[in-house]
């Protein structure tokens, strides 16, 4: 089955319900806030192996690829990959688009679902929810944390084609958007079709930071992952979401940390 669509040049296209897309995960062990966290444990595993866990359960997801360095210090991340049985691609650590459109490349993804390293409990619901957004629509750019109202930081997912990172690649070398890979996309809405996935009301919760970047973090993912996964090892942004609510001593271990 394919999804009819008109390009930016007026062409009728068609979106093939066969495009393969492929989760980018960018990790490094180099964090200036919390170096080694990738490696840190959270329910007794790794922190990126909870991630890579929890991005299988995304159906629509045909292959996962950690995007690291080639920096001896993320030689244990490479291993890890080994272990669970995903790729891992090295590349530089400064241009990180061109790490992960060679990440894509490896895969031979057509369409790039980038994810951050630091999104350890990512739903992968939502995930797919991106996905599906993508498939019906004939926007470029697909993204739930770019625009306000949008969910947690730590349930980001970005998607977008290998193409278009690639025809990215070639018109820009400013370090901001090497640094951010989709930036460029996002800051040019006159040039590509972007579309913002919106939260249900009860989980439009932007300050609320449920991302892996500082120790207060790691603290808080903890406690939620020692709470939820007895009943369920792949519980939902609902239940992250509830959990904090309830128990706002545990979800205030943070909020210090990330106030801006």
């Amino acid at each position: 089955m394919k999804t009819g669509y008109v390009d930016r040049h007026g062409v009728r296209m068609m979106r093939s319900e066969n495009l393969k897309f492929g989760a980018i995960v960018e990790a490094r062990m180099t964090s200036s806030r919390l170096p080694g966290k990738m490696m840190m444990p959270v329910g007794g595993r790794p922190s990126l192996q909870v991630l890579v866990e929890r991005l299988r359960q995304a159906r629509g997801l045909a292959e996962i690829v950690v995007a690291t360095t080639y920096n001896p210090t993320d030689d244990s991340l490479a291993a890890l990959c080994g272990q669970l049985g995903v790729q891992c691609f090295r590349g530089s650590e400064e241009d990180v688009l061109g790490r992960v459109l060679g990440a894509a490349r490896s895969c031979r993804a057509d369409v790039i679902v980038e994810i951050t390293g630091d999104c350890t409990l990512i739903d992968p619901i939502i995930i797919q929810e991106c996905i599906d957004a993508y498939m019906k629509s004939d926007a470029d750019f697909v993204a739930n944390c770019v625009e306000l109202p949008h969910y947690p930081p730590g349930m980001d997912a970005r998607i977008f084609s290998t193409d278009i990172l690639a025809e990215v690649d070639r018109l820009t070398q400013d370090s901001n958007d090497r640094e951010h890979v989709s930036l460029y996309i996002w800051e040019h809405p006159e040039r590509y079709r972007l579309l913002h996935v919106r939260p249900p009301q009860e989980l439009a919760w932007p300050e609320k930071f449920i991302a892996l970047d500082t120790k207060e973090d790691l603290e808080m993912l903890r406690h939620i992952y020692d709470a939820l996964s007895p009943k369920n090892r792949f519980f939902s942004a609902q239940d992250i979401v509830t959990y904090l609510r309830a128990h706002p001593e545990i979800s205030e271990l943070n909020d210090a940390a990330h106030l801006s």
